[in-house]
């Protein structure tokens, strides 16, 4: 087969990729904290036959780091993060992180998510409430109070999510190196009674989506033309025989 059509299907590959992508993102672009998922692509250079042909590679998925807009709630269980930060929740897959605050206590005190992980703090522990004191109300410092008195404190995590990320239902991340707690707040901090929307563009997305279709469209009438040349060449050449 000519080095072409290799090239030709690297192409392929990578567009199917970006289209999933795309989908996925379109798909969640109404989930609260969900964070859009975006592909590098790189030419890889091979040595064919004496000649310096690219392929292109499949691509490294990374999140994309613009924030989502803020919605007011008014639901003193609804928290929000600022600056590039991340809640941390222990997930059956392990602790994750997520921009996710749709919260809510257990009966015995455990702040959870809507899927019923835990809420950890900056320690990694689960957070623990007075189930019958009320909902918390929030400071500066992330720390809760019930009661006029400090229960507990949300923990706010910075992450290199890296390319290697796996996500953790449609909001958490588990990334490829651990989160570390914040240390210096300036910037960050989380707001009580609002939620992140999902940092989706739609128009961009569907933009892109048409782009990446035409484009898999035209390789594939190149391969189309590349074997059909191939086919006339082998029915010359054979004749000429």
């Amino acid at each position: 087969m000519q080095s072409g059509l290799y090239v030709a299907l690297s192409s392929q590959i990578a567009l199917d990729r970006r289209m999933t992508t795309i989908a996925d993102n379109l798909a969640n672009m109404n989930t609260v904290g969900f964070r859009a998922t975006q592909l590098k692509f790189d030419d890889v250079m091979k040595n064919a036959d004496g000649a310096r042909v690219a392929y292109v590679s499949e691509g490294d998925e990374y999140v994309s780091t613009r924030n989502g807009g803020l919605t007011q709630t008014k639901n003193p269980l609804d928290f929000a993060t600022k600056g590039d930060t991340w809640f941390s929740i222990e997930t059956p897959l392990g602790a994750a992180i997520t921009r996710d605050g749709r919260f809510s206590i257990l009966d015995t005190g455990a702040l959870v998510t809507l899927e019923g992980n835990p809420v950890l703090d900056a320690g990694g522990g689960p957070i623990i409430l007075d189930p019958n004191a009320g909902p918390p109300e929030l400071s500066q410092d992330g720390t809760l109070y019930q009661n006029g008195r400090p229960v507990a404190s949300l923990g706010l995590f910075e992450a290199n999510v890296g390319p290697n990320f796996v996500r953790a239902g449609n909001s958490a991340i588990i990334p490829s190196q651990a989160p570390q707690p914040v240390v210096d707040r300036a910037g960050a901090g989380v707001v009580q009674g609002y939620l992140e929307q999902a940092n989706v563009n739609p128009i961009e997305q569907m933009t892109q989506m048409i782009t990446v279709s035409r484009a898999f469209e035209n390789v594939t009438q190149l391969m189309r033309d590349s074997e059909q040349s191939m086919s006339d060449a082998i029915k010359t050449l054979g004749g000429a025989g």
